[in-house]
């Protein structure tokens, strides 16, 4: 993979829900821009820092006037992530500005159309086994192989303690 880095801005979306007659404020996180960045450290670094102190959250926009400047509390966490409040003409909203490398890539893959004959096979035969769920890997070959198997000779095979 590339060694480029990204800036991720996520914005703290509240949706509300109504459950008989009882009012939810529920709250997620939801990546809003990834941008690439070319360069060393300091400057991801700094490139994060012009986001935290000058991105405008979607949810803010709509009430923004040209020219308003929002309140903005801006804070720099251990792991070098920022979390920003910001607020405008009374309403408030959270975004978290942070770097990342992409790591892995796959592109969707869908499967070809099933031809005719394929319909009426599964018809007849009914649907296909469901895909099993991620698992974690079982232990490496190395360890099973130092644990002795029940019954099996602890000695070295000579029978001798």
């Amino acid at each position: 993979m590339s060694a480029d880095w990204y800036i991720l801005i996520e914005e703290d979306i509240r949706d509300t829900k109504h459950l008989q007659a009882i009012e939810f404020r529920l709250h997620h996180w939801k990546l809003a821009a990834a941008h690439r960045v070319k360069g060393d450290e300091a400057r991801i670094a700094a490139v994060a820092e012009d986001a935290a102190l000058h991105y405008l959250p979607t949810t803010l926009t709509r009430y923004a006037k040209p020219g308003d400047r929002p309140a903005r509390h801006a804070f720099l966490a251990q792991d070098g992530s920022w979390v920003v409040l910001v607020g405008l003409r009374g309403h408030q909203c959270h975004i978290r500005v942070s770097t990342a490398r992409l790591m892995h890539v796959h592109e969707e893959k869908e499967t070809p159309p099933k031809t005719l004959k394929e319909m009426f096979r599964g018809a007849w035969e009914g649907p296909p086994p469901p895909e099993q769920p991620w698992s974690p890997p079982a232990e490496d070959e190395d360890r099973r192989e130092s644990v002795p198997r029940s019954g099996e000779d602890r000695t070295g095979g000579e029978g001798r303690i």
